[in-house]
């Protein structure tokens, strides 16, 4: 992987100062071979390499006040863009997100939106973490177990240990695994199904994770999120900024 790690992480300076020392463990170094493999292989991974930390880059460490926790990235063309449930402005809303969207309408009365960009949450405090950062196209799945998960797990018990009052929104039994440690004491951790159409019906709806989150946050003292997502047009220029921050830092490195 090279001599110096902090010349390799193209990542927003609050989590390279907290993560710098992970790339390099063996783990980081395996992962990195793994990766430059697969490409020299030919094959096509998903999102592109300067997006796997994106997540980080629009939610800096300290400002994270939610975490939503993904599997690992969608592996269809144009849709992985590195904020796990996201995808493009313009591009189909996956039926996750559709299902999503049909909880935060019956939660908090928000007429769905046309797109469907989770940039502007992110941007308000929502880190949108999958626990897999990569993904080869039309594979589902095909990078889990190649060192990811213990990245970010690092991610997790960081911001479990360091910060305090953070709503951590775990869908699904992976997530709520890879949640067990969360200290529920001083945080909050809601927990329901998966919104995937394979698992929604069995409780995902009616849980109101959204107006929760913002009625804990408001009770420690923290702004609450505007889950209220722009129209589209506002929602393209929020995603052009998010590919200039990413395009930054890369430079940046």
């Amino acid at each position: 992987m090279g001599i110096d790690s902090s010349k390799r992480i193209k990542m927003d300076a609050s989590w390279q100062a907290l993560l710098q020392d992970e790339f390099d463990l063996q783990y980081m170094q395996d992962l990195r071979c793994f990766l430059q493999h697969e490409k020299q292989l030919g094959k096509i991974i998903y999102p592109q390499a300067k997006q796997f930390f994106s997540a980080l880059n629009l939610t800096l460490f300290d400002q994270v006040k939610v975490v939503i926790l993904g599997q690992d990235p969608y592996h269809g063309a144009g849709q992985a863009h590195g904020l796990c449930f996201s995808v493009p402005p313009g591009i189909a809303l996956p039926p996750s997100l559709v299902n999503i969207y049909k909880e935060l309408s019956s939660d908090l009365a928000i007429e769905r939106a046309d797109h469907g960009c989770l940039v502007n949450w992110a941007m308000q405090g929502v880190l949108l973490l999958n626990s897999v950062l990569s993904v080869e196209r039309n594979q589902a799945a095909a990078h889990q177990g190649q060192g990811w998960e213990r990245f970010t797990d690092t991610i997790i018990e960081l911001i479990n240990a360091q910060l305090e009052h953070v709503v951590f929104i775990l869908w699904g039994g992976y997530a709520q695994k890879k949640g067990a440690f969360i200290n529920s004491s001083k945080h909050l951790v809601l927990q329901a199904p998966h919104p995937s159409p394979l698992s929604a019906y069995r409780g995902f709806f009616g849980k109101k994770p959204f107006s929760r989150s913002n009625e804990y946050l408001q009770s420690v003292g923290k702004t609450p999120i505007d889950w209220q997502l722009p129209d589209l047009m506002t929602a393209q220029k929020q995603f052009n900024l998010a590919q200039e921050i990413n395009q930054k830092i890369v430079k940046s490195h």
